[in-house]
């Protein structure tokens, strides 16, 4: 195989980035949870202290010289880290950045599955396969306070779920690259699946979608 391409997009804590990354372990594909290329941004920009006057001149030039590696840092998913890489995110300048990146791995050799919020109308719009991930605000609420939880993070459900909601309105209002899915992205909603039987449905159309291809 050459090239071929899933995009995967949704608002957080949807189960896009597990369906990603059991569609690219199923294939063989390279996966790129591109959120954390926005996490590491940001985490960089904390640990340097660097927010205040200029700082999306320097984010983006962090953004700049990222490399896949850097979203292997840790501490990248605190609630911290979060709220910060969404508001570097909507900097014009930071999505520049990173957009040479994420397509050149789009169309890399053997396969590739991106996650995001923008993947199918921005980064990858001929993907073979467009998958538009989403559950209520609840579900994923519930499932990002398990998850930081988990982490040994400090924080209550309200919060969680508050959080949530402003980086929602952040990433569907936002003028550039907005969270949106496009016409011909198949939509799964996990509010009412088991992870089991989210990635099956998502490992099927992409298989029906290589079958066309041959």
């Amino acid at each position: 195989m050459a090239t071929f391409t899933v995009a995967i997009d949704g608002p957080a804590a949807a189960g896009k980035g597990t369906i990603g990354r059991a569609i690219a372990n199923h294939f063989g594909f390279e996966h790129l949870d591109t959120g954390l290329l926005y996490r590491a941004v940001a985490k960089l920009m904390l640990d340097g202290g660097w927010l205040g006057e200029g700082e999306e001149r320097k984010a983006a030039k962090i953004a700049e010289g990222l490399c896949l590696e850097d979203t292997q840092i840790d501490g990248l998913r605190t609630a911290e880290v979060g709220r910060a890489s969404s508001r570097f995110a909507a900097m014009p300048s930071v999505r520049r950045a990173l957009i040479s990146f994420q397509r050149q791995f789009s169309r890399r050799e053997g396969g590739a599955v991106l996650d995001g919020r923008d993947i199918s109308s921005v980064i990858a719009p001929d993907s073979e396969v467009k998958l538009f991930v989403t559950a209520s605000e609840v579900v994923r609420a519930d499932r990002r306070y398990q998850e930081l939880k988990r982490l040994g993070g400090q924080i209550s459900y309200n919060e969680v779920l508050n959080d949530l909601r402003e980086r929602d309105a952040r990433d569907t209002e936002r003028g550039l690259a907005a969270l949106r899915k496009v016409n011909d992205a198949l939509l799964l909603d996990t509010s009412d699946l088991t992870i089991e039987q989210a990635t099956s449905q998502a490992i099927t159309a992409v298989s029906e979608r290589m079958g066309h291809e041959k």
